[in-house]
């Protein structure tokens, strides 16, 4: 007889799967483009390299903050661990700016030159290349399986991230090629200048994400109106204030105040509540979800806010 949480655990190996495959690919990448900028001294293959080394560092350090997140609460952390995910997309973040930084001063010192570098075996770089937008399309692939089939957040994220990464690869391209057949090697800085600034862009967003969950940010407010929704529909629910929300990693806390009538049995009134986190769950499966139950003040009283 199968196991009754069976579905469950099968979402797990899928994510963890996904996980393992990004891993592999990112430090075969690593390694063919270390291969690579030694046979060819490219700086954009340089640029495309750090890139990958980046989705290297990112795919460990972000396998590693998901199982810490994954934590249940204790007494020192009531509300879980999932602001290691924040960390660790902070310090990502700064790496990433630091590398762009690096990248773009070679290319600008290699532009500002007097004679411009002659790059070699620009056919090695090209195979190189073709192979690692092949492998990436390939984990791009896997990735979107994975996420169709368990919902998962962070493969889906991470997938985005792998096809953004595909414009320092192609540019790689472009500038081995256009070095092989026209001996104009100032295209490959000018390719690695604008992979870095594109770089410079994500760590940023990156970066800002992550602040703004570490210092409390509310969540998007599309959600605050979907919950807002749901709890204004939810039969037997008067009314409702007080709705605050937090994002720590990939978990939104949401705190919700509901006015129910004061003349129903309590296991009415839990019910309902019951009845109506559930269904801010099934909307929002990543959230963690605490309603309070208050008695609704009706017009004698004054007006009860609804949010």
């Amino acid at each position: 007889m199968k196991s009754s949480n069976s579905p469950t655990e099968g979402k797990v190996r899928l994510t963890i799967s996904a996980g393992i495959a990004s891993v592999t690919v990112a430090g075969i990448l690593v390694a063919l483009k270390l291969w690579a900028l030694a046979e060819t001294g490219a700086l954009s293959i340089a640029a495309s390299l750090a890139d990958s080394a980046m989705d290297l560092i990112m795919s460990l350090g972000a396998a590693a903050a998901i199982v810490y997140a994954a934590r249940p609460a204790d007494e020192d952390h009531a509300f879980g661990h999932t602001s290691a995910e924040d960390l660790a997309a902070l310090g990502q973040s700064a790496f990433i700016m630091v590398s762009a930084g690096l990248i773009s001063w070679t290319a600008v010192a290699r532009l500002s030159a007097a004679t411009s570098p002659e790059l070699s075996s620009e056919g090695r770089g090209l195979i190189v290349m073709v192979l690692s937008i092949a492998l990436t399309l390939g984990l791009v692939w896997w990735q979107g399986r994975v996420a169709r089939k368990t919902g998962s957040k962070v493969v889906a994220a991470d997938r985005l991230h792998y096809l953004g990464d595909l414009l320092p690869s192609l540019g790689a391209i472009l500038a081995l090629w256009i070095s092989s057949q026209f001996g104009i090697g100032s295209v490959d800085a000018v390719v690695a200048l604008i992979a870095a600034g594109v770089m410079a862009i994500g760590a940023l967003r990156i970066g800002r994400d992550a602040w703004d969950a570490l210092m409390d940010r509310a969540a998007d407010p599309a959600i605050l109106e979907g919950i807002a929704q749901i709890a204004r529909d939810w039969p037997g629910v008067r009314g409702f204030h007080d709705l605050k929300t937090r994002r720590a990693g990939s978990r939104v806390f949401v705190n919700l105040h509901i006015e129910l009538d004061g003349d129903q049995s309590l296991r009415e009134a839990h019910d309902i509540g019951a009845g109506l986190r559930r269904a801010i769950l099934a909307a929002y499966p990543q959230a963690d979800v605490i309603i309070h139950k208050d008695v609704y003040r009706d017009q004698a009283s004054g007006p009860s806010p609804t949010g």
